[in-house]
């Protein structure tokens, strides 16, 4: 059997795993269906067998996507006798908005709950150079990886995400700040970029991701470029592959050690996929450029990963490739076993970095106050939990 065989095998053994975790479908107890979350074939099927023609789904993706309109009684291009049909069959959802809590440097956490009351975190983190920001989105209720600096890894996988869930953080998001176009023109664009690197392991989830990126992406609708959104990935190595043949988004690989003896350790899925395997699809991956650089995550653990040798073999691991690594200070959990790097070790390492010609911005913690930082998502539904 051939390498490409292999990696098919395992791309189909990975989706037949996560369909052990599917959501729910999303039909209420009074039988009306989310239209949030179909595609736009399912949307036109759904239509069809709802006795109308193909342009009536995309009046509605236009409402419901690029307007944000909820209330079908709000969409002025149907007739009120198809919108009260309408709301008879269907609804316009969104995630609950369970908790919110605003950080004092603005960054904001969500938690939202949905309808089978499983709950995720979505964090709005706000550039301060600029007026705009990111939305930190996550693929799954808790995590199968079990990295051992991440809060979130200590939540165990509940489920993945439907479409509709991972559309509907964002779409929750933007509710939040009013950031649907508004009569005159005058609507913000604060949330500009997306990170799917909130609670889980996307490419673990990859049917339902791709699908909700794809709406997101779509001209017609939220409009968002695939150049303003970022998958993050431990390195599930065969499906970086298709992420990247079929999305083709930044990508972004949470590396945080050089050899595999301590990533093996600390990133477990390293004794699947080892370093060289996942260096390999980062190679492979299609679009990166010197203006699409591949970011490479790299926790700084004091004394763990952070000495002036890591940072020269990071160097090597990584030389020839359009990249910059993100140098993230460890940020504190409840329980946890490690110590954020010194600020002195942490400029020493980013110097190496950059003398060899990569970017290597220490990322400045945000949203510590309400466990919104990196590495700290985790329901609070399961924080309660174990207290």
């Amino acid at each position: 059997m051939s390498v490409t065989d292999l990696t098919a095998a395992e791309r189909e053994r990975i989706l037949a795993k996560a369909a052990h975790f599917s959501p729910p479908d999303y039909v209420l107890s009074d039988g009306r269906r989310d239209l949030v979350g179909l595609s736009r074939e399912e949307l036109v099927a759904e239509m069809d067998a709802f006795g109308e023609k193909p342009f009536r789904a995309k009046q509605l993706w236009h409402w419901i996507y690029h307007q944000g309109v909820r209330d079908f009684s709000a969409m002025s291009s149907i007739a009120k006798p198809l919108q009260e049909k309408l709301a008879e069959r269907f609804i316009v959802g969104r995630p609950e908005v369970a908790t919110d809590q605003l950080s004092k440097d603005d960054t904001r956490k969500f938690l939202f709950r949905f309808r089978d009351h499983e709950a995720v975190e979505t964090v709005y983190i706000p550039d301060r150079r600029e007026d705009r920001g990111a939305v930190c989105i996550s693929s799954q209720v808790g995590c199968t990886l079990s990295c051992k600096f991440c809060h979130t890894g200590t939540q165990r996988l509940a489920r993945n995400l439907s479409a509709a869930e991972i559309v509907g953080q964002f779409m929750a998001a933007r509710d939040a700040y009013g950031e649907w176009p508004s009569p005159r023109g005058e609507t913000p664009r604060l949330l500009s970029t997306i990170v799917l690197m909130g609670m889980g392991e996307p490419l673990y989830n990859y049917e339902n991701v791709a699908k909700a990126m794809k709406i997101i992406m779509d001209n017609e609708g939220i409009a968002l470029s695939r150049r303003r959104i970022t998958l993050s990935t431990s390195g599930v190595v065969p499906m970086m592959d298709r992420a990247g043949e079929e999305l083709g988004v930044n990508l972004a690989v949470s590396l945080h050690a050089v050899t595999d003896e301590l990533r093996d350790e600390i990133v477990p899925l390293n004794r699947k996929y080892p370093i060289k395997e996942v260096i390999e699809a980062c190679r492979r991956y299609p679009g990166a450029s010197n203006a699409r650089r591949i970011t490479f995550e790299y926790i700084m653990l004091r004394g763990v990963n952070d000495s002036e040798a890591d940072a020269r073999a990071l160097v090597k691991l990584i030389a020839g490739l359009p990249a910059k690594v993100n140098l993230i200070p460890f940020n504190p959990w409840p329980g946890s076993a490690y110590q954020p790097s010194t600020p002195e070790q942490l400029k020493k390492f980013a110097a190496i970095v950059m003398n060899a010609g990569y970017a290597s911005p220490i990322r400045t913690p945000r949203g510590r106050d309400i466990l919104a930082a990196c590495g700290q998502l985790k329901s609070a539904m399961e924080k309660d939990a174990a207290e």
